[in-house]
């Protein structure tokens, strides 16, 4: 049986980061990230700081050259907090 990939959300910042997309690069490149972080979403780095929420992670794809900032719920819902060009 295969895993369920995860769902992901945005926060309202993160959404409003998305709106301002506008190249078919930055596209592909966030919709690359999202695959792989909705597929296993324990693969970025967790960010140290406040551990009285969830852990806040950074998944980096060096191919593409962007990081996402996220967190995950306990339903295995993957909540994007932002999305950085790098």
């Amino acid at each position: 049986m295969t895993a369920r990939r995860a769902r992901i959300a945005f926060t309202d910042s993160a959404a409003k980061q998305l709106e301002n997309i506008t190249s078919e690069a930055e596209v592909h490149a966030l919709d690359r990230a999202l695959v792989v972080i909705s597929v296993d979403p324990e693969i970025g780095e967790p960010i140290p700081g406040d551990t009285t929420g969830p852990q806040l992670r950074q998944y980096a794809d060096e191919l593409e050259a962007v990081r996402v900032l996220y967190f995950v719920t306990a339903l295995r819902t993957v909540v994007v907090v932002a999305y950085i060009e790098v």
